[in-house]
């Protein structure tokens, strides 16, 4: 037996092995070649296409609940996206293209936008290119890509994981999930998590060994592959206590257990799933598909209906989110030459605060509709001065409760001014990540300086939950560090008094908090930050969170 070791980031603890099922990877490009004979006809091929993959989409999620329902409706409405359709249609009529590589080539310029922009919108890339090849596979008769259909418990290996490809599936099946490409605040991380199977994200090479067989160790991130088949174990987990529904630590100090969101599909699933309420409520998917702003009126309504599962409770909204590197039609954003550090976030609002006053006048009318209570809070603010001219704006709108995020460093070393500003922040792990270690989120080949186990950025998180402490004032993560529950315990011992995170991770994030007193996860708070490597940081608190 021939064996070879690959290294990726442990992204949900456990060790098994067993025998390898591969997911098979995207279809090939299709070819822009013949020109159909009759373009209209062509062209009329898509839409029922698209309706028959968001059909299928569509059923799958009628037999499931929660998240993966939500996850799974979200893809079926992608795959029936008016624009997407109109666009690959005009394709086949105006340059004569297929339609298989006409929907391609729609999807490719969709997902280009996407990834230009970014952050949480360049995550869904994988998504618009999973629906591309849903839809071309039906055009050309083709077996859809995705994960096979198994006969037994297996290691699943792919390039990367679609959520539709892993909404529904079987833990008792899937042994661990490994990964060539992706990173620890990707999608594959949460949903391996939420599902309690070990899991191992940005391992190059896994691939090219086509191996029958693996030994997954989601604590290290070691892979070891065997071009034999391997016997299927599991080593023995602790079992996991149900999560109450009030975050809290062991002995009552309390830790909000809150969700992120981005539609009101996902307000729905948060709120069925007893989410406290909303750490992060994402607006961009009002602007996203808009050729010019969207009015007061509209705005107000599509808030509405996401607030409206949250009446009674915090909901934290997070002002537009766009800019140089998130281009929106309407913004007339200009050339850069480095736009994921050019004019986005709240600096759009400088030159342009009328659109922010709109904004701040939806959200307080939707909030007045629903009963949520709502607070606001700007996006890649930097400075005290830039923090306090939001809250201004704020509090004229009628909002009572302002803040803003902690995304770029300065504004965490500058924490203790920042919080003189406002009433809160809330901090992006994933943003800050990035520009701590100035490494792109999105590229696997940096995953391991976007671990949030980096020392570094715990010590940051520390510093700026200091600051909090000492004013009295609430210091919240709401980037992925906050869904992988041995950190949670981390985070909350260094004085984050909340923790917003995707739907799917909020019940054992809840029930790792219960589990340990808070005396314990400060104590795995200090051991954490004194070490030199994420590897050293998450088995040293796992040592005191996990005995």
């Amino acid at each position: 037996m021939t064996t070879t070791t690959a290294h990726g980031v442990g992204v949900s603890p456990g060790q098994v092995s067993g025998p390898v099922a591969r997911v098979a990877e995207p279809l090939p490009e299709p070819k822009a070649t013949p020109a159909p004979a009759d373009r209209d006809q062509e062209a009329a091929r898509i839409g029922p296409a698209a309706t028959a993959v968001a059909r299928r989409l569509a059923d799958r999620a009628e037999s499931v609940t929660g998240e993966a329902r939500a996850i799974l409706e979200t893809t079926a409405a992608m795959a029936g996206d008016p624009t997407l359709l109109a666009n690959a249609e005009k394709l086949v009529r105006e340059r004569g293209l297929p339609a298989p590589r006409a929907a391609f080539e729609a999807a490719e310029e969709f997902a280009a936008l996407l990834a230009a922009a970014g952050g949480y919108l360049a995550e869904r890339v994988r998504d618009v290119r999973d629906v591309a090849d849903r839809l071309i596979a039906e055009l050309t008769g083709t077996a859809p890509p995705g994960v096979p259909e198994l006969s037994g418990p297996a290691v699943l290996v792919a390039r990367d994981l679609a959520p539709a490809d892993t909404a529904d599936l079987d833990p008792r099946l899937v042994l661990a999930l490994v990964t060539e490409e992706g990173g620890p605040t990707g999608h594959t991380a949460i949903l391996a998590r939420s599902l309690g199977i070990p899991a191992v994200v940005a391992a190059r090479g896994v691939l090219a060994a086509d191996a029958m067989g693996a030994r997954v160790d989601g604590d290290t991130g070691e892979v070891e592959l065997s071009d034999e088949p391997v016997a299927v174990e599991v080593a023995q987990r602790p079992a996991q206590r149900v999560w109450d529904g009030v975050g809290r630590t062991a002995d009552g100090h309390p830790v909000k257990v809150l969700a992120n969101i981005g539609s009101a599909a996902d307000a729905a699933a948060a709120a069925a799933a007893g989410a406290e309420g909303v750490g992060l409520f994402r607006t961009e998917f009002c602007f996203l598909a808009a050729t010019s702003e969207p009015d007061v009126a509209a705005q107000r309504a599509a808030y509405a209906e996401a607030l409206a599962p949250f009446a009674g409770k915090p909901v934290v909204v997070r002002t537009l989110d766009a800019g140089a590197d998130k281009p929106l039609p309407f913004l007339n954003a200009t050339d850069e030459p480095n736009p994921a550090l050019g004019v986005r976030g709240i600096r759009v609002a400088f030159d342009r605060p009328e659109i922010v006053d709109r904004q701040l006048e939806a959200i307080a009318a939707a909030a007045a509709d629903t009963g949520a209570e709502v607070s606001v809070m700007a996006p890649m603010v930097a400075t005290a001065e830039e923090a306090a001219w939001f809250a201004q704006r704020a509090r004229a709108a009628g909002i009572t409760r302002a803040g803003v995020m902690i995304e770029v460093p300065a504004a965490a070393l500058s924490a203790a001014e920042v919080l003189d500003a406002v009433d809160f922040v809330s901090i992006g792990t994933n943003d800050l990540a990035q520009y701590t270690f100035a490494a792109d989120r999105m590229l696997g080949a940096l995953a391991q300086l976007n671990d949030p186990w980096q020392p570094a950025l715990l010590r940051l998180v520390e510093l700026v939950a200091r600051a909090g402490r000492e004013r009295g004032k609430p210091v919240g993560v709401c980037g992925e560090a906050a869904a992988d529950g041995l950190l949670a315990g981390v985070l909350a011992g260094l004085g984050v008094t909340s923790l917003s995170m995707v739907t799917a991770a909020l019940g054992a994030v809840g029930a790792s908090l219960a589990e340990h007193s808070m005396a314990t996860c400060e104590q795995a708070a200090r051991v954490a930050v004194a070490t030199a490597e994420p590897a050293q940081a998450r088995q040293a608190a796992r040592g005191l969170l996990h005995r």
